[in-house]
């Protein structure tokens, strides 16, 4: 199984995915979009899903792409949506970069001495 390229974060890039990430609204957009694979949805169905508003969803939305982790493409009159796995990989690896890796490289607390 080939490994996927993923990518090194910056921890501002990191803090503003998982800011967007942490709104319900963007979070069920997200995983509605993992769900349904690489190809993604239509604007129109994930609206239809979610039962949100048009403005709403075009709002949220905003975030998810400004961020980098949704990607939209015109075809025609439908705009779909599909899911940056390697942004999303990356924004979650972030957290658990340093897992388990104890505090060696780090400088001791002001209060150790």
């Amino acid at each position: 199984m080939a490994r996927r390229q993923t990518w090194r974060m910056d921890i501002e890039t990191a803090a503003r995915g998982l800011a967007v990430l942490g709104n319900i609204t963007r979070l069920r957009i997200v995983r509605l979009l993992v769900r349904a694979g690489g190809e993604g949805l239509p604007i129109g169905e994930l609206q239809s899903r979610l039962g949100v508003p048009a403005s709403t969803l075009a709002f949220h939305l905003r975030g998810l792409v400004s961020a980098g982790l949704v990607a939209q493409q015109r075809h025609g009159r439908i705009v779909r949506c599909t899911p940056r796995y390697d942004a999303i990989d990356a924004t979650l690896a972030f957290v658990r970069e340093h897992c388990c890796a104890g505090f060696d490289d780090l400088p001791q607390p002001a209060d150790a001495a």
